[in-house]
């Protein structure tokens, strides 16, 4: 979305007064960026057969329209109305699986994620399930009554999620089942985490890497069949929000259901641009990842530097308009 739309901003000024929700400008501001996307997926995973493009209308001047690989989403086109307008990205990810035309094997890039050297189709799916990265971790996290929907006290979107997860999972059947997975030596140093995870009863986290999410479409059916109150509450908050779950929730049903095939750490990173920018420039002009994340963040910024900075890399690595750019 373009967080300068006059449009927009009255539409969002609506509700922004009525709302506790996250709504700094971080979360909204134009990088100037996206085509960089474009070009990277078309250079580094030509392999790509359909892009759905979610909007809420806003379309950049550059934008070829007419590419055929290209689907143009509306937020209207695919999120229930009861849930719009929405100016968080949990309704926005939690539906996808509405989208007309979607796979049911998709990779979700936030428009902070980018491709920075070559990958192939089985970097994200082996024999028909994700490549993902499931690695136990430390976190706080157990119904206190054994109930849904969550307790409004509830103060980590992360939390929350593993908070169902406990709800309907339980941690020794699924490691017990799928050890292989959850203790694959793909994992390096990390996956060293699980292993001091074993004496707890349940699960208390799962390893982030803030990357593009690598989904099966069945999933979001399944989760939204189990957990209806819980998304539908999130999916109604204008606004993030403390008490959301949100695209993570997915990943982690992924994980539990043995539904993934494991993968390195290493295939990307992420950035955080308040304290990290020159750290991402380098690894995107060096192509270090497969993958980066410039993660925007409320810290103290120079906006206007950094996003200099940030075009000078990526122009480094990709130069040349894609088909998705008007001439």
């Amino acid at each position: 979305m373009d967080g300068n739309d006059p449009a927009w901003q009255t539409e969002r000024s609506k509700y922004d007064s009525k709302s506790s929700g996250d709504n700094r400008a971080a979360r909204f501001r134009d990088w100037d960026i996206l085509h960089f996307w474009f070009r990277g997926v078309e250079k580094f995973a030509p392999w790509v057969n359909k892009i759905h493009f979610i909007t809420w209308g806003h379309l950049p001047e550059w934008l070829n329209t007419d590419n055929p690989k290209l689907h143009i989403v509306n937020h209207k086109d695919y999120i229930p109305e009861q849930y719009l307008p929405t100016f968080s990205s949990h309704p926005i990810e939690l539906n996808m699986h509405r989208i007309e035309g979607l796979a049911e094997h998709f990779v979700y890039f936030n428009d902070d994620t980018f491709l920075t050297r070559p990958v192939k189709e089985t970097d994200f799916f082996k024999n028909g399930l994700p490549c993902d990265t499931a690695v136990l971790g430390p976190a706080n996290l157990s119904f206190p009554d054994n109930s849904i929907p969550l307790p409004e006290n509830v103060f980590s979107m992360g939390f929350n999620d593993i908070m169902v997860i406990n709800y309907h999972f339980k941690k020794k059947e699924v490691l017990k089942k799928y050890w292989r997975k959850f203790f694959s030596l793909k994992y390096g140093k990390i996956g060293l985490s699980s292993f001091l995870q074993l004496p707890y009863r349940q699960f208390y986290g799962f390893y982030v890497h803030h990357l593009p999410g690598i989904f099966l479409k069945s999933t979001f059916d399944r989760v939204w069949q189990e957990n209806p109150e819980v998304l539908d509450r999130t999916c109604r908050n204008k606004f993030r929000k403390f008490t959301d779950v949100n695209q993570w929730l997915i990943q982690y049903y992924q994980f539990c259901t043995g539904n993934f095939m494991p993968a390195p750490p290493g295939r990307g990173k992420c950035f955080n641009l308040s304290r990290e920018n020159e750290a991402a420039c380098r690894a995107i002009r060096k192509q270090s990842y497969n993958m980066v994340c410039c993660n925007d963040s409320p810290g103290e910024i120079d906006f206007a530097g950094c996003s200099m900075q940030l075009k000078k890399a990526f122009e480094s690595i990709l130069p040349e308009k894609s088909s998705f750019e008007r001439d």
